[in-house]
């Protein structure tokens, strides 16, 4: 899907070479980077080329994803793909949302963030349902400003205590509909099979690979 205006355009294609993963959370690197495996192209993140990680002022995960994106290719000059991404809780209004990176302090500690996730459920009715969703938005940006984004979206429940040590974020609390692990107890290439990052990459590679 094109950022530029409101008149559909064309989509434009990438060509193989190097591409800034523009994150600096190398959990989500390793997984672009083995999505984007097979397709020529070569990842660098932006912690490699020591880019600044700019302040996530959007208010959805399209637009935190477009700001990192363009950032990132104005300031190496090649294509930049960034990928805003969470979990939102049904019961919680969507929270932690845009904001699930920000539930984890300043330390990125996700043990912290799952346990505040399921104190605020334990806080609300015995029978209060535990329905999330994870969602993926990648943007993908060129220097001159051009921008193609994606939104994908996995479904599931969550489980306390956490399990398994594979993933990351909220990744061991997340138990995938109709699955019977966690994605913290998958292996990593089952999980990028059904995750919600995959399903946005799906998407990429469909119109732009």
């Amino acid at each position: 899907m094109s950022g530029e205006g409101d008149e559909p355009q064309a989509i434009r294609k990438l060509a193989p070479g190097k591409l800034v993963i523009a994150s600096h959370n190398a959990g989500k690197v390793r997984e672009i980077r083995d999505l984007l495996g097979p397709y020529g192209i070569e990842p660098i993140s932006a912690a490699d080329l020591d880019l600044p990680e700019p302040e996530e002022t959007g208010t959805t995960f399209v637009a935190n994803a477009e700001l990192k994106a363009l950032q990132a290719a104005d300031l190496s000059g090649l294509p930049a793909l960034a990928d805003d991404s969470g979990l939102c809780v049904d019961a919680l209004n969507g929270d932690p949302g845009i904001f699930s990176a920000r539930w984890a302090g300043e330390t990125r500690d996700f043990g912290l963030a799952m346990s505040l996730v399921n104190d605020r459920l334990d806080a609300l009715e015995p029978e209060t349902g535990r329905d999330a969703h994870f969602v993926c938005a990648l943007a993908l940006a060129w220097p001159d400003g051009h921008v193609e984004w994606f939104e994908g979206r996995v479904d599931g429940t969550l489980v306390w205590p956490p399990r398994g040590e594979n993933g990351f974020g909220y990744d061991a609390m997340f138990l995938p509909d109709g699955g019977g692990e966690t994605f913290g107890e998958m292996d990593p290439q089952a999980k990028h099979a059904i995750s919600h990052r995959a399903d946005a990459f799906r998407q990429m590679v469909a119109a732009v690979l």
